[in-house]
């Protein structure tokens, strides 16, 4: 339960964007975007809220409003292996149960939304849980970038088992597709022999870091929420996050 697990929130971030450079210092509002996400990472009330970046910059950035920094090395391949070297030195008595890792791009998702990330390790057997939501646009359902989860409901429906992630149309047939959102929570042996595996056959041909989870054998969960947070990879949805942020979103 909620009470008896310690969590621990930490947002990897880095300046490597090619799209939107220096992606993760673009002001929004008189702050720089990775602060943003901070404060609605904080709000959530997941345990300490850490951004763990390689740049001086961005950790500097952090820090002036208030928020913790943990400096990473630069070599790494993914957000899950940054993450893993900020736990070892955040927590190096490891007394943290579950690690929330929150993408430094979405600086108006709501910290209910990353609450319930929480969800599935709390009151199930899953070794990483994550979220979806129900696919509503056409064109979303055979967009490549939009990552779908194929998966068998559990309980109420609100919940899914997730089976495999794709970016191609799947499930066939009649019923609802879920877009995937990459924000997840991790129980610390999980995340752990996570980053051990190394690099998947599937994960490599879908280029779907999840992926190499379920072919080791391991459950992932997936809470499914009513919308999907704005991520931020191009100038047209930085313009997008200014104007929502703006009226209060």
């Amino acid at each position: 339960m909620l009470q008896t697990m310690k969590t621990l929130t930490i947002i990897p971030s880095r300046l490597a964007a090619t799209r939107l450079p220096n992606k993760p210092l673009a002001d929004i509002a008189g702050k720089p975007m990775i602060v943003h996400v901070a404060e609605r990472a904080a709000a959530a009330r997941l345990g300490r809220t850490v951004v763990a970046t390689d740049s001086e910059d961005i950790a500097s950035a952090v820090r002036a409003h208030g928020f913790e920094a943990v400096m990473t090395r630069s070599d790494h391949e993914s957000g899950s292996d940054r993450i893993y070297e900020a736990l070892l030195a955040l927590d190096p008595d490891a007394e943290v149960d579950a690690i929330i890792n929150v993408q430094g791009d979405l600086p108006t998702i709501e910290p209910e939304i990353i609450a319930k990330a929480l969800r599935p390790l709390e009151d199930g057997p899953a070794d990483i849980a994550t979220l979806g939501v129900e696919i509503t646009e056409e064109s979303e359902k055979t967009n490549p970038s939009v990552v779908k989860i194929v998966g068998s409901p559990l309980g109420d429906g609100k919940r899914l088992r997730a089976l495999y992630f794709t970016r191609a149309t799947a499930p066939w047939g009649d019923g609802p597709l879920y877009h995937h959102i990459g924000l997840y929570a991790y129980r610390r042996a999980a995340l752990e022999r996570f980053v051990r595996l190394g690099p998947s056959p599937l994960e490599r041909r879908e280029k779907l870091e999840q992926l190499r989870a379920l072919e080791a054998g391991m459950r992932i969960d997936v809470e499914i929420v009513k919308s999907v947070p704005l991520g931020v990879d191009t100038p047209f949805d930085l313009e997008r996050a200014r104007i929502l942020i703006s009226q209060g979103i």
